[in-house]
């Protein structure tokens, strides 16, 4: 009996002990697990900062010629820089959307040029498919970061694009002013990036091109039921200073 209540109190003595121990061991893993993740946050953070300044890292040579159109000698022969190849592509890109339009609203009047604009670029006219580019497209805003040429070129594609379609969205809706015309062509101009931008580069479904479509139709009944009102806002596609 003696010897089986000392193994008692003994034991009694050391399970506290034991898990006391294991609480502290438990303690500094936690410390170390949060030190960790407070690293890797500021690191993160410190790329992101970075990124916002720099963008995408732009494509060598070496790389453009893996699409295979031309060797890396020969893509240096035609440019002096890579950048010079990607304001090329930026031309490319629009020259396709210019002649499928040109094609499209050919013998259309009214409101019909408008409609057919507005379906082109949510892809919604089967005999006038939109270009399958919105993965260049996406990288090119990336590179945009990088490279101010580059910056520059999409800049002025959109904004040419922005002022020809709110002079078509005039046309179609007289009553509406050439203010508001211009906030519609930026709104449309955001909602139709945006959308192509969700499906290509993050995988949602191309059906989507219905809901943003309706919205710019709605985007425009708003704005004929507001009427002229002043604004305190900056003008459509100002550029920042």
């Amino acid at each position: 009996m003696g010897a089986l209540k000392t193994h008692t109190v003994c034991s009694n003595v050391t399970q506290p002990c034991a898990s006391l121990h294991q609480e502290l061991v438990n303690r500094e893993k936690k410390a170390i697990m949060a030190t960790k993740k407070d690293v890797k946050t500021k690191m993160c953070r410190d790329v992101a900062k970075h990124l916002c300044t720099v963008g995408a890292a732009l494509p060598t040579f070496g790389q453009l010629a893996e699409g295979g159109a031309a060797s890396r000698q020969l893509l240096r022969y035609h440019c002096e820089e890579p950048t010079d190849m990607l304001l090329g592509v930026c031309d490319c890109i629009a020259d396709a959307y210019r002649m499928a339009l040109v094609n499209g609203v050919e013998g259309l009047e009214g409101q019909k040029r408008l409609i057919f604009i507005l379906d082109f670029y949510f892809d919604l006219v089967e005999e006038h498919p939109k270009p399958r580019d919105d993965l260049a497209y996406d990288a090119m805003m990336a590179y945009a970061a990088r490279a101010p040429r580059v910056r520059a070129a999409l800049l002025e594609q959109y904004s040419l694009l922005g002022q020809v379609l709110a002079l078509e969205i005039k046309m179609a809706h007289p009553q509406l002013t050439l203010e508001h015309c211009a906030e519609i062509s930026f709104l449309f101009t955001c909602l139709m990036y945006g959308h192509w931008k969700m499906v290509a580069s993050l995988g949602l479904s191309e059906a989507h091109k219905h809901i943003t479509r309706r919205a710019v139709d709605r985007i425009i009944m708003l704005y004929a039921e507001e009427g002229s009102r002043p604004r305190d806002w900056p003008r459509p596609w100002e550029r920042q200073e």
